[in-house]
């Protein structure tokens, strides 16, 4: 019996700035353009999503990677707001800042193995002992079949489809997931996820986008929001324990507006930055996950979602340029 995941992710942009939307006759909403041709051979397809607003993002059949979002400041200047680089080649060795979808788990899978109905499962361990983003070639690092959407009245959209296979990667179950790219007229970005397995599996995908609402710099001036009352607790090596633990009054509190940067430094040295899960409720209705707001530029982005949680992650790695939600 098959056995179904659907997720959905909504991302919202907006600044203090009137903007005369596009003539509809002459708005491209859906175009496709070549990308080039990864290492096995397969072609790689660059898709452009606009709506009437003047926004547009860019995304790519490798990884499923959103390259570009073009969102405007207050003034109505449009800039790239997440972290990219330009030809497919450096995405295929291995660009850290890649806004892919991450499966068939995203984060950490403790000593790399799991147990499902009896029978574990051993992965490859690329993250010391531990199996991090699917493992050594994850979904971001596969090329996906693209799919054109029916149109819908403001909307722009576009299907991305990966067939994993049984025992990909050391996880059971041929895995088919469909991820629904879709940019509206009140300048959201939606992704609409659904997984289907042949045979009981695990499953939790997400999008790695690093976000930098200003276009450049630092991501530590921006000011967020995340209403959550708990977080869950980790080891040394960022392994999930099992702990429900309380926000209030920790550095990791953002239930009242903050500037990331505020207290970042006094995470450290145990921590190079915030990399934490913070509980929004388990039921699966659409709910507020975060909100992001870059002063300098006037623009503002909220996240909402279906999961239990989100991660804050401030691209530690790369020296905090942009943060993931």
């Amino acid at each position: 019996m098959p056995i179904f995941l659907r997720r959905l992710a909504l991302i919202s942009l907006a600044a203090s700035v009137l903007l005369q939307p596009a003539h509809a006759q002459t708005l491209k909403r859906v175009e496709q353009a070549d990308f080039g041709k990864a290492q096995d051979g397969s072609d790689v397809k660059l898709i452009t999503l606009r709506n009437s607003k003047g926004m547009s993002a860019q995304i790519i059949s490798y990884g499923a990677i959103i390259k570009e979002l073009h969102a405007p400041d207050r003034n109505g200047n449009f800039t790239n707001i997440l972290l990219t680089t330009d030809t497919l080649q450096k995405f295929q060795r291995g660009f850290n800042g890649a806004a892919a979808v991450i499966g068939r788990v995203v984060n950490r899978i403790g000593g790399a193995q799991f147990e499902l109905d009896g029978t574990t499962y051993k992965l490859p361990a690329n993250d010391k002992k531990n199996t991090i983003h699917g493992g050594r070639k994850g979904f971001a690092q596969s090329v996906w079949t693209v799919e054109e959407v029916p149109m819908k009245a403001n909307e722009s959209s576009i299907k991305l489809v990966y067939l994993s296979k049984d025992g990909e990667e050391g996880f059971p179950g041929n895995l088919k997931t469909t991820v629904i790219y879709t940019l509206t007229d009140n300048n959201e970005l939606r992704l609409d996820y659904e997984a289907e397995s042949d045979k009981p599996t695990i499953a939790n995908l997400t999008n790695h986008a690093y976000w930098n609402l200003a276009g450049g710099g630092s991501c530590l001036d921006n000011i967020l929001w995340i209403p959550s009352a708990n977080y869950t607790g980790f080891d040394g090596e960022l392994i999930a324990t099992g702990e429900i633990l309380p926000l209030k009054g920790t550095l990791m509190d953002f239930n009242e507006p903050t500037r990331i940067g505020d207290r970042i430094e006094q995470l450290k040295p145990k921590m190079n930055g915030y990399d934490h899960n913070y509980i929004l409720g388990e039921d699966k209705v659409m709910k507020m996950a975060a909100r992001l707001v870059e002063p300098t530029s006037g623009r503002i982005m909220e996240v909402r979602t279906t999961q239990p949680a989100v991660q804050l992650y401030t691209g530690n790695h790369l020296g905090q340029p942009a943060c993931c939600l």
